[in-house]
């Protein structure tokens, strides 16, 4: 266990203590470096993000036996021949316990490091939303209403910090939380994972757990914080149907006066990504705006980190939203608009061949693939 342990502290500080000196353009030169070596095919790689169960054994891709094994072959193919550059989730929705979850992501990340050409470690993320609830043992708190009703920020800076010691003791350096979305629609069914309606609250709490995660310095590459998403931006939690990922109709002024300052403060206090909204606001599709993702998150309100989609909803412009004529077109939308990095969450290859093939046909500019890989990296 010790010698996984190590395999895993060196893979998961690997990048984050090479180099420091920057560019003329203030970019990190061993990232540029790295991102110049690379090929188009493992920029692709670094780009996708899929459910662990994919690289499990188990009668499918949608389940993993238990006791959870990781398959070699499909977990090579997923990070050597694709160049996968995340996996989520935990096996099955089960709470396993730390040795486990070492053990898994330990064998993940010498599979990564050691048998890949520049030996880039896997980013792995999870919901850890009120606690590490995936990993047995760990400490549970209230859902976001109930720290909410404490209007105790100190409280909940403490219970991410908790949350953070613990997710990163199993392995994992990435925790798909704080929700910022406002709960104002008692209809919609995840009130619960909300701090309440107010955006003030919200913002006060959001930045509170953003620091208990990450550390007021955001330094993740210590080993007892992890990075923060807050999510789903924006607007996401008033459908008009009341029920999840469906149409929000809200009117331009209370998107910028309440939905927005709970995410600006989220960029200011120095959250490392960011998770999209799943569904349109006022009629578009969040993952195909560019005039949301690029023109507002990343340029108007000055995020520089990684952008991603929530689960399949790249495919979702095509299959749901009827936007795109093709999984191939709804991919060229959503890179185009700025998503850097795909939740896909189960068929790699094709989202993996059908972005190659659409910068190979100018569809997709490279700049906008090295874009999202050095946000990644």
């Amino acid at each position: 266990m010790k010698t996984l342990f190590i395999i895993l502290l060196a893979a998961t500080t690997l990048l984050i203590n090479s180099c420091t000196p920057r560019t003329e353009a203030g970019k990190d030169s061993f990232i540029v470096s790295l991102i110049s070596e690379m090929t188009l095919e493992e920029k692709v790689g670094q780009m996708m993000q899929v459910t662990i169960d994919v690289v499990t054994e188990g009668d499918n891709i949608y389940s993993s036996y238990e006791p959870v094994r990781l398959d070699m072959e499909l977990l090579r193919e997923y990070l050597v021949t694709y160049g996968g550059g995340s996996i989520l989730n935990t096996p099955n929705t089960v709470a396993h316990n730390r040795d486990l979850w070492l053990e898994l992501i330990s064998t993940i990340q010498q599979v990564a490091t050691e048998e890949t050409r520049l030996s880039i470690p896997v980013i792995y993320g999870i919901d850890a939303i009120h606690g590490s609830t995936y990993i047995a043992e760990a400490t549970m708190f209230p859902q976001q209403i109930g720290m909410a009703a404490t209007w105790n920020p100190d409280l909940v800076e403490d219970a991410a910090a908790i949350t953070a010691y613990e997710t990163r003791a199993a392995g994992i350096p990435w925790n798909f939380s704080p929700v910022l979305d406002l709960g104002s629609d008692p209809r919609w069914a995840r009130q619960w994972e909300t701090f309440g309606e107010d955006p003030y609250l919200t913002k006060v709490m959001g930045i509170a757990m953003i620091n208990g995660y990450e550390g007021k310095d955001n330094d993740i590459s210590d080993p007892f914080r992890l990075a923060s998403c807050p999510k789903h931006f924006y607007g996401y939690s008033m459908p008009f149907s009341g029920k999840d990922r469906t149409p929000v109709y809200i009117p331009e002024m209370d998107l910028r006066d309440k939905h927005l300052p709970p995410f600006q403060a989220a960029i200011d206090a120095g959250a490392h990504t960011i998770m999209l909204n799943s569904g349109l606001v006022n009629n578009i599709s969040v993952h195909a705006s560019k005039e949301i993702i690029t023109d507002l998150l990343k340029e108007e309100l000055g995020f520089g980190g990684l952008v991603l989609t929530d689960w399949a909803d790249i495919e979702n412009l095509y299959t749901r939203d009827k936007i795109a004529a093709s999984s191939k077109e709804a991919i060229k939308l959503a890179i185009n608009a700025g998503v850097d990095m795909s939740m896909i969450p189960y068929n790699y290859r094709d989202f993996h061949n059908n972005l190659v093939e659409l910068v190979n046909e100018g569809e997709v500019a490279v700049s906008r693939i090295d874009d999202a890989v050095y946000r990644i990296i």
